[in-house]
């Protein structure tokens, strides 16, 4: 049963000293289960260095850009940013218009088109509480030629992604740093994106607007995920439109990934009557305790509010683990029979490829021979190029977040 924080026979000390973190972020997973934190290798020696001098810049630019102003006005009624963030607001609000206009003119050109385009109506949905597996999968089922999905380079403006692809690859391939500023996973512009990032640039009445006003987290999860605003519809349905017109040339499924999704299972149903889901489920303690740092980084790059600590972040991520999971146990029951697919991490980190194929036949996914062999590779690649260190909280954070999921 995945219906709540569930209780388990862990230490503080062994905790500490063996925290386990989203290994979907590790690409290699390979049974890895700590926070992904590559080894400094001869080999990334120079991206280290060119780190320190370049690095926080990249990582900025990469993240804290190309939100459309009206979208961010609209998002900052919800709460004022702290003085020491203002310039997180003018790199957040000047980028947005400086490309406005070719927003404006994305708007025109393809408005007919998108109100008369179709999509698939039954996509792949990849679901579960963040930290679970969740983009690890992703990057995996993204291998299948058969599957359209969002892009880095397409959620970094989506506003102005279909007539300024090209210059969006290239800005990407210049800008991004050489791994993930959250964790430090290998990743480049035609790297799959959760949908949630893109979307936030046009509607901030996402998850985002948590990370974003992180002293308001938990209204602002109760109000964007565990709840749905009528904008927030309107922009997912765009958003999957965009998509397929970005990335859906020759393909014939589109693949979603959004740990927030776990808490919409009815909204989701109304919009994509065939929806397949698979649904990771991943030990409390673990999915808390890295998504309690990974909001802390994602915080020091477009938060506008100051960092919590991490012993309030312990407290409210385990409140919304618990208020996600109960939303998903709900409306589970609104998902058709053979349209859900249940995961556990460790099975997931144990047989890679045989859980996919699984995936693929329980789902009735008919495209497992052209996807078997990149999928092989992947996961080959990625078991054979990292390897992982383990995060801590703080000692007062670890012995509260040990306490709630006892």
């Amino acid at each position: 049963m995945v219906g709540k924080v569930k209780p388990y026979e862990v230490k503080p000390a062994e905790a500490d000293a063996t925290d386990a973190t989203d290994a979907t972020d590790v690409e290699g997973g390979g049974g890895a289960a700590n926070d992904a934190h590559l080894q400094k290798n001869d080999d990334n020696q120079w991206y280290y260095a060119r780190q320190s001098c370049f690095g926080k810049l990249g990582d900025a630019l990469s993240v804290a850009v190309f939100v459309r102003p009206l979208a961010l006005l609209t998002g900052l009624l919800w709460g004022l940013p702290h003085p020491s963030k203002y310039l997180t607001v003018l790199s957040l609000f000047f980028t947005g218009l400086l490309i406005e206009p070719l927003a404006i003119l994305q708007d025109v050109l393809y408005w007919y088109w998108l109100r008369q385009q179709t999509f698939p109506r039954n996509p792949v949905i990849i679901i579960g509480h963040w930290r679970s597996g969740t983009t690890y999968m992703h990057q995996l089922l993204a291998c299948d030629p058969t599957m359209a999905t969002t892009r880095n380079s397409q959620t970094i403006a989506p506003q102005i992604s279909l007539i300024c692809k090209t210059l969006l690859r290239w800005y990407v391939a210049c800008i991004f740093q050489k791994f993930r500023p959250i964790d430090h996973v290998a990743w480049d512009g035609d790297d799959p994106q959760e949908d949630e990032y893109g979307i936030c640039r046009n509607c901030l009445d996402t998850n985002m607007a948590g990370v974003v006003f992180c002293h308001d987290y938990v209204p602002h999860f109760r109000r964007c995920v565990t709840n749905t605003t009528r904008a927030f519809r309107r922009a997912l349905v765009r958003y999957a439109q965009l998509t397929w017109l970005y990335d859906g040339a020759g393909k014939t499924q589109l693949l979603i990934k959004n740990s927030a999704h776990t808490a919409r299972i009815q909204a989701l149903m109304e919009i994509f009557p065939g929806a397949r889901f698979v649904f990771l489920e991943r030990r409390a303690r673990d999915s808390v305790r890295s998504l309690v740092i990974v909001k802390e980084k994602l915080g020091v790059l477009l938060g506008l509010h100051r960092p919590i600590s991490h012993l309030r972040g312990v407290e409210e991520t385990a409140q919304c683990y618990k208020e996600l999971i109960e939303s998903f146990e709900r409306d589970r029951h609104l998902i058709p029979p053979g349209q859900l697919v249940v995961v556990p991490f460790q099975e997931f980190m144990a047989d890679t490829v045989g859980t996919l194929r699984r995936i693929y036949e329980e789902l009735g996914i008919d495209s497992w021979e052209q996807a078997k062999g990149p999928i092989e590779r992947r996961v080959q690649l990625a078991r054979s190029s990292y390897s992982s260190m383990p995060i801590r909280l703080d000692a007062d954070a670890e012995k509260r977040l040990c306490e709630i999921t006892e």
